[in-house]
């Protein structure tokens, strides 16, 4: 059921089709009286996870749109496909090579505008700080001081939800499972099957944490996370 709170109110989900946003999907599914959701393609090396966003968002019947940004986010090894992945930052050795500068600032603003021409007061996002890769930009201060900014900017009150954002990705894993189902969707099966993490783009072989590989930073976060959660029979 609805939240009691926002039973009559829309909500835009910042929606990449990995782990963490498409739990945040079933969570404002579950939450919100409708749904949509908006991606952005920005030259970043596991463009699959876009493909699995449309998916996803056809199965759970949610509108959805991508932003093409190809170009404007650099300094990344995501972006830069020819570096390490697993290598720290070429400007801050305390942030992984994986950080693209400027990317939820640039992602958040887009949103509040989109959502701004919609009547959408509500954006919804996985930025989490507790079990992340370090990036600044997940953290809760950022996001407050972005939803305060855009809210001066738009003349409206706008709100930024972040489920997970004390959380850590075992218990990310739990939160979909005990959404059980939303949409008519197993949430739990939808994110572990069709979600998509692994930086490298791999989708050949199956796991019981979903497709992709141990060899890149994304995956082996999924993959420790699902693993504490079935030791703790969250999953």
């Amino acid at each position: 059921m609805p939240h009691p709170d926002s039973t009559d109110r829309s909500a835009l989900v910042l929606f990449s089709g990995g782990q963490d946003s498409t739990t945040c999907l079933f969570w404002a599914l579950d939450r919100f009286a409708s749904v949509h959701a908006l991606g952005f393609h920005y030259g970043q090396k596991h463009a699959v996870e876009t493909e699995q966003a449309r998916k996803i968002a056809v199965k759970a019947d949610v509108p959805f749109e991508i932003i093409d940004m190809e170009g404007t986010l650099s300094g990344s090894a995501l972006t830069e496909h020819e570096k390490d992945m697993s290598a720290a930052h070429e400007r801050n050795e305390d942030l992984p090579a994986s950080f693209v500068p400027g990317r939820n600032a640039l992602f958040l603003s887009t949103a509040a505008s989109y959502a701004y021409n919609r009547g959408i007061h509500d954006l919804v996002g996985g930025m989490c700080q507790t079990d992340y890769s370090g990036y600044p930009d997940c953290r809760r201060v950022f996001i407050d001081s972005m939803q305060t900014s855009l809210s001066l900017a738009m003349d409206e009150d706008l709100r930024i939800h972040t489920p997970l954002m004390y959380l850590t990705k075992a218990e990310t894993w739990k939160l979909a499972a005990d959404l059980v189902t939303v949409a008519g969707c197993d949430v739990l099966e939808t994110v572990r099957v069709m979600s998509h993490t692994d930086y490298n783009g791999d989708r050949s072989e199956l796991h019981e944490w979903g497709y992709g590989q141990l060899d890149n930073p994304a995956s082996k976060l999924r993959a420790k996370g699902y693993r504490e959660a079935k030791e703790k029979g969250w999953v």
